[in-house]
């Protein structure tokens, strides 16, 4: 997949020359619902014989209309993970976008101009939500008046669960509250992070159940606090794990949070290595031990539910 980053004003002659099918939206998370606007827009290539290009934007339109500081956006998808999963849904071309204080005064019309018409869109496909600036001016309806039939226009409905739409909104608040589950069907894939391996206190190596301790970014979003089974792939292995959010207050009060994993059958190390998670499901909430021993006691019992959750959902190492 071709990658092309622009910056307004953006040199013409770096945009794929042919016409393309060209999927819209921000796509944070690339759950179900962005999931089947992609395919619409694969289709309609497919039938036109064009290649897909898909435009996404470089930061949250939070933080450029809304003034949320940069540092406290935290994204399911940082750009990375996200053209990713781009290549999997079959993109041939990824726009990103930069959406900073040169754009952000562009009406809808000169939007369009440029960044549909302007990048040889043959068709355009959307979500019915998006939106190209002030939503109650620039949308999904009022685009056939900017688009002056220059390219065809095809409005992807949303898509439901239970009667509920498929949204990034409804991601966030499962992770947030650790439930993997519900979030994992609406992604229809498994939730990851990645974060790279640091040094920690050893608490775990003394207690038997040694740990990686991972430093994920500030802006990638990651489960609320309590216990996890997770799958990890580092160093070109994937291996089993249970993963602790928290803030070990069995060692006292005031501590920072952190990401560490005990893996399974696993022993080398990997200090500075990037470490993939895979999050699947939550086993407990955090609480405090009255000593070391029953936190050892906890741990055998959290390592053996890891081990059926896996087992009776036959998930195996690289599914």
């Amino acid at each position: 997949m071709q990658v092309i980053y622009l910056d307004e004003p953006f040199n013409k002659k770096i945009i794929y020359s042919a016409p393309t099918v060209l999927a819209l939206g921000f796509f944070d998370g690339v759950h179900l619902g962005h999931q089947q606007v992609i395919r619409v827009a694969k289709k309609e290539a497919e039938k036109r014989g064009l290649k897909l290009a898909v435009m996404t934007l470089d930061r949250h339109p939070s933080i450029a209309f809304q003034n949320v500081p940069q540092n406290s956006v935290k994204y399911l998808t940082p750009l990375k993970r996200k053209l990713e999963l781009f290549v999997k849904l079959g993109a041939d071309i990824t726009y990103v976008v930069a959406l900073n204080e040169k754009i952000v005064p562009m009406g809808p019309q000169e939007f369009v101009d440029k960044y549909m018409v302007g990048l040889n869109a043959a068709a355009v496909v959307a979500g019915e939500d998006y939106t190209y600036g002030k939503k109650n001016i620039a949308n999904m309806q009022t685009l056939a008046e900017y688009s002056k039939n220059r390219f065809e226009i095809i409005t992807v409905p949303y898509l439901k669960k239970n009667g509920s739409k498929v949204g990034s909104t409804a991601v966030r608040k499962y992770i947030d509250t650790g439930d993997l589950s519900n979030a994992n069907k609406l992604l229809g894939y498994t939730y990851q992070t990645s974060g790279v391996v640091v040094h920690g206190k050893q608490r775990g190596r003394k207690l038997g159940f040694p740990t990686i301790n991972l430093n994920i970014s500030n802006n990638e979003r990651i489960p609320g606090e309590g216990i996890y089974a997770v799958k990890v792939t580092i160093v070109g292995k994937t291996v089993l794990g249970m993963a602790s959010i928290g803030r070990n207050e069995t060692f006292g009060k005031g501590q920072e949070q952190t990401v560490e994993i005990n893996l399974f059958d696993f022993s080398q190390t990997v200090y500075s290595e990037e470490a993939v998670v895979q999050w699947y499901c939550k086993l407990r909430e955090q609480q405090k031990f009255p000593d070391a021993k029953s936190l050892i006691l906890q741990l055998k019992k959290d390592k053996q539910n890891t081990l059926n959750h896996f087992k009776e959902k036959q998930i195996g190492i690289y599914d």
